[in-house]
């Protein structure tokens, strides 16, 4: 299982969540009332222990030629799922893959694609590895937030220690 976060982490990663490309230690460091080297310092183990995995653009798929996204859901023998959801990774188009714990459904897979000719090479080739399509739905948007557990509770009052003093 994994660590617990102190105050501190969780501060690191609610701000980052929010916007990493843009935000600097410096900033991190000024909103949660630690040093720059200290914020530096805490990603550093926070990715060393895995916890932060990467930092990944946000695309906007349509804008980049890609109008087509479709989220696939399909289900997979629970002795082969593992197996299956690292191996679809690997179709060209597949952009994002979702191993569910229990069930049917329990592999959600979103793909882009130009046209409906790259829609049928994607889900042939999903089918050829071993998965189920049970339903595909053409999507229009997706929306992200940070996860409320690592808020910052000073962020959102507005205030910090500093702010007290």
């Amino acid at each position: 299982m994994g660590r617990e976060l102190d105050e501190v982490d969780k501060g690191i990663l609610y701000m980052l969540q929010r916007e990493a490309r843009n935000t600097t230690a410096q900033e991190i460091s000024e909103t949660i009332g630690v040093s720059p080297s200290t914020v530096r310092n805490r990603i550093s183990q926070l990715e060393s222990d895995g916890i932060i995995r990467g930092y990944h653009p946000e695309i906007d798929y349509e804008a980049a030629n890609l109008p087509l996204r479709v989220l696939f859901v399909c289900t997979a023998q629970a002795t082969r799922r593992e197996e299956l959801t690292d191996e679809v990774l690997n179709v060209q188009g597949v952009v994002d893959v979702r191993e569910m714990m229990t069930g049917r459904r329990n592999v959600h897979v979103e793909i882009v694609a130009t046209d409906t000719t790259g829609i049928s090479r994607i889900s042939d080739a999903i089918h050829e590895l071993g998965l189920e399509i049970e339903s595909s739905e053409l999507m229009k948007r997706r929306q992200m937030q940070p996860f409320n557990h690592f808020q910052f509770t000073e962020l959102d009052e507005g205030t910090t220690d500093a702010d007290d003093e």
